[in-house]
């Protein structure tokens, strides 16, 4: 009878250790992108991991000619005028974030950036699931 445990715990432990490897991600460069425009501008997210961990991230949103919104002056004035906060500061908070917490899960939006924000967190969850997989062609997220 002990051996039969003895069998099963082997078992069990190979079992889970094969499946919590394939959860690691795996080293190179993974990108998301929203699949349509939202008020003219796409917005996407490349993460760079090293070792299981993401270490660089980059994300924005850009226009049909591929213009950086986080460049564009005029609208980070309106934008802070009416919301409090602009892309150039809610994408550097949001990669922040991703980076301390290694999980999008626990990433809060930041207000005047929600929508920004839901959609950020979507692509998050996008990039880590390709970087489990090891698939670095860019993925499009509805």
């Amino acid at each position: 009878m002990k051996k039969y445990i003895c069998l099963i715990l082997l078992l069990l432990s190979v079992f889970l250790g094969g499946c919590s490897s394939s959860n690691k991600m795996k080293d190179g460069f993974y990108t998301a992108e929203m699949s349509d425009f939202s008020n003219g501008w796409k917005e996407y997210l490349c993460i760079m991991v090293k070792d299981d961990t993401i270490v660089y991230a980059e994300f924005n949103a850009k226009d049909s000619s591929g213009y950086i919104k986080a460049w564009d002056n005029a609208y980070m004035e309106k934008m802070n005028a009416s919301q409090g906060t602009y892309p150039n500061e809610y994408t550097r908070s949001y990669v922040s974030k991703l980076i301390d917490a290694q999980t999008s899960g626990s990433i809060d939006t930041v207000t005047g950036a929600t929508s920004s924000g839901n959609n950020f967190r979507k692509l998050s969850e996008a990039v880590i699931s390709q970087a489990k997989k090891g698939k670095p062609d860019t993925i499009v997220v509805e």
